[in-house]
């Protein structure tokens, strides 16, 4: 059962589709109610009204960056692409992370961004040494502060550390409370010492992304990325509202794409809990929603609603939210009848399995830890046929790097590689949270023609029989589909991030 709606934000016409897709029927003893909502945003800015983005980069400048020091080159080579990436009129700072936050460009404030503040910046940027510890949520509270000033803009930041959080957790946690509503943080770990719970829990509080690089050389293209996509962003903020009856009761309403996020909830009023979901370009979002319901609180044989789905949006420009649209209803419809309470959402199903892929993915990496290969190579071989399944080109790719798939990737058989990079294992842990669509698992998956071209082994070269069929090749390969410019690897057309290097593909 799906129901869609379809709205128009009042600021640079931008469209927000609100698709609700469930299985409505409940037994007797049913005591819950799951929901897909899918929201998708379209539209295009006319050159000159592109909405107001403040932009803050924190580069860590912690002893260890020196060590070696191709990881400090690489960092001073990024920031300056991307302040470089920047429009012109886009403001932004610089700032160095290291026990503290120290702010190297402008002296205070946000720069507007044009030629001279520029090269102003890159001057700076060519000063920064590594020296000193690791204070992530220092940071953060400096950006968090230059960036209050400005709160009709789009606000983003870039952090990159190669360490872990010197402080208590705590304190960390306290900056994510204050500032989550804010801001929009991409989190990047550098190196083989930095944590992937940390930057997810950065990534998860401030609405952003956690990822690995690989290699320093990779960096560049990563912070010019993730400059670019805040310039395309289309409106600050949009908040999801579910207010629930008095026969239902909000368990959680969790990210599930482009990638897995727990969100926080605020409390509008008694039955009403706003959850933030931070600034919005052209994409499409997925969501999870679970609702407890009281069983003798529904009619029998008879369709209730047992919660109300609105979006708000707060304009480019704007302080304030303006309703988006008329309100979408989940229901509840109790039946005596087996074989419709029995029914899952296709869409739900593919969430639970993402979960279970999440889970299998940590697993082999909790076994390699302990030296246990047999452990490793069960987790990981599950993981792999998940992955596959569920059209989760993403981390297959990132799987692939860590082992070798014997026969067909759906029967889960692999062996671990010799020599694994500490990098890579990072890469699939931090990773492990990114998901693939429902629509990709049923358009297709990594399977026959692929393990039949490779021998039967398939490795990180043999990726992506996806949306359109499309079976990936090596470097260099040609074929239908987008190459990724810094790998090689080919994906099906309209993606937007290569699966195997985690740059950015082509339009």
């Amino acid at each position: 059962m799906e129901t869609r709606d379809t709205v128009e934000s009042v600021a640079h016409r931008t469209d927000f589709d609100l698709l609700v897709s469930q299985n409505p029927y409940l037994s007797p003893a049913d005591r819950e109610v799951h929901a897909a909502l899918v929201v998708t945003a379209r539209g295009r800015v006319a050159p000159g009204a592109e909405p107001e983005v403040a932009q803050v980069i924190l580069v860590d400048c912690s002893g260890s960056m020196s060590k070696p020091d191709t990881k400090m080159r690489a960092a001073r080579r990024a920031t300056k692409a991307a302040v470089g990436a920047l429009r012109d009129g886009a403001l932004f700072a610089v700032v160095e992370g290291t026990e503290r936050a120290r702010q190297v460009f402008p002296e205070r404030g946000l720069a507007v961004a044009g030629p001279r503040t520029r090269r102003a910046a890159a001057d700076a940027v060519d000063r920064l040494a590594a020296a000193g510890g690791t204070d992530i949520g220092s940071w953060l509270a400096l950006a968090g502060r230059l960036l209050r000033d400005h709160p009709t803009a789009v606000r983003h930041v870039i952090l990159l550390t190669d360490g872990r959080n010197s402080r208590p957790a705590a304190e960390l946690d306290a900056v994510l409370a204050e500032f989550g509503p804010e801001f929009t943080c991409d989190a990047r770990g550098i190196g083989a010492d930095w944590l992937p719970t940390e930057l997810l829990r950065v990534a998860e509080a401030l609405h952003g992304t956690a990822d690995a690089v690989r290699a320093p050389a990779d960096l560049v293209a990563d912070f010019t990325a993730m400059t670019r996509a805040a310039m395309g962003k289309l409106v600050p903020e949009l908040r999801v509202l579910v207010r629930t009856t008095a026969a239902s009761r909000l368990d959680f309403l969790r990210q599930i794409h482009p990638s897995e996020a727990d969100l926080r909830g605020e409390p509008v009023d008694e039955r009403t809990t706003a959850f933030t979901t931070g600034s919005w370009g052209a994409e499409s979002r997925e969501y999870h929603l679970r609702l407890s319901v009281d069983p003798a609180a529904l009619p029998r044989d008879g369709e209730v609603r047992v919660a109300r789905v609105d979006l708000a949006v707060r304009p480019a420009g704007a302080t304030g939210f303006t309703a988006a649209g008329v309100a979408r209803s989940v229901v509840a419809h109790r039946t005596d009848d087996p074989e419709l309470s029995s029914r899952t959402d296709a869409r739900i199903a593919h969430y639970r399995g993402q979960a279970e892929l999440r889970r299998a993915v940590l697993a082999g990496g909790e076994a390699h830890g302990r030296g246990d290969r047999g452990g490793t190579e069960a987790a990981w071989g599950r993981a792999v046929a998940l992955a596959t399944r569920l059209g989760n080109h993403r981390v297959l790719a990132r799987l692939l790097r860590l082992v070798e798939v014997v026969g067909g990737p759906e029967d889960g058989v692999v062996r671990v590689r010799d020599g694994l990079a500490t990098e890579d294992l990072l890469s699939v842990a931090v990773g492990s949270t990114l998901s693939g669509t429902w629509s990709e698992s049923v358009a297709g998956s990594v399977t026959g023609p692929a393990a039949a071209r490779s021998g039967g082994v398939i490795g990180p070269d043999v990726v992506g029989l996806g949306a359109t069929g499309l079976g990936a090749t090596g470097p260099g390969a040609t074929g239908p589909g987008v190459a990724c410019p810094r790998c090689a690897l080919r994906w099906p057309t309209g993606s937007a991030y290569c699966g195997g290097c985690g740059g950015p593909l082509p339009a």
